[in-house]
């Protein structure tokens, strides 16, 4: 007929067979996005459970379930899922790093009386009384402040916060300076917050000072030896899920 122009071969109009070719595109932004969870499995300690479902939302969202089917009410992504692990992971490795530079430094100087310990609330840096103080005295001794210059610059370079407590033994004081041991131990918190501030220029907003008596202490006070150990100023360097935890 007029008009009317023919297909070579007398081919008709449809497709060749195969995928349309929008499905490559597709399918190489469908690997990337595998590729990047698979990444963040390698890289954090995610929960098996919580993969599993973060995993099963992106399916249900492209549709790619037996069928093209989607998945729907299969429980929600938790906020810590995957960001939050991989957060605390990073946190884990600073702490560890922070532990290790300390330790370093307390066996390179020979430095008696001090201890680095993790706990809950992050970093602990204790000092025995002996090691900054003399006894039922809050004046920080000219060697003190020698080992305080030594953490100081650390101190100042962590973007995190810094708690001073101070702590004493069960036994009673009563004298013109210090009434009870609250009076001490916070003194003793304050002046070595004041020296970090005063001598280091550690921000004011990043440290503070606490001082808790007798009632936090790390050992019984059945024994001089013990007690001599909850005589002590702690520096805590708080980890994010401190909040305002109070030492044990």
């Amino acid at each position: 007929m007029p008009g009317v122009r023919r297909r070579n071969g007398g081919g008709s109009d449809s497709q060749p067979p195969g995928a349309p070719l929008w499905m490559t595109t597709y399918g190489d932004l469908i690997t990337q996005i595998l590729i990047f969870f698979v990444l963040l499995f390698a890289l954090s300690n995610i929960d098996a459970k919580k993969f599993d479902m973060a995993m099963a939302s992106l399916q249900g969202s492209f549709g790619l379930l037996d069928g093209g089917t989607t998945m729907i009410n299969k429980g929600f992504i938790e906020g810590d899922a995957l960001g939050g692990n991989l957060s605390g992971a990073g946190e884990r490795r600073e702490f560890e790093n922070l532990e290790n530079t300390f330790q370093e430094i307390i066996n390179e100087n020979n430095l008696k009386g001090i201890r680095v310990e993790r706990e809950e609330r992050g970093l602990a840096i204790r000092f025995i009384e002996g090691a900054l103080f003399d006894s039922g005295k809050a004046y920080l001794r000219e060697d003190a402040r020698q080992v305080l210059d030594k953490i100081a610059p650390i101190l100042k370079k962590i973007q995190r916060p810094i708690r001073v407590e101070g702590h004493t033994d069960n036994v009673p004081i009563h004298n013109s300076e210090f009434p009870s041991n609250w009076e001490l131990s916070t003194t003793r918190a304050v002046n070595v917050v004041r020296y970090f501030i005063e001598k280091h220029n550690i921000s004011p907003h990043m440290i503070s000072a606490a001082g808790y008596g007798e009632y936090h202490p790390i050992a019984p006070n059945d024994s001089e030896k013990n007690r001599a150990l909850n005589r002590r100023v702690d520096i805590i360097i708080l980890n994010s899920s401190s909040g305002a935890q109070e030492p044990r």
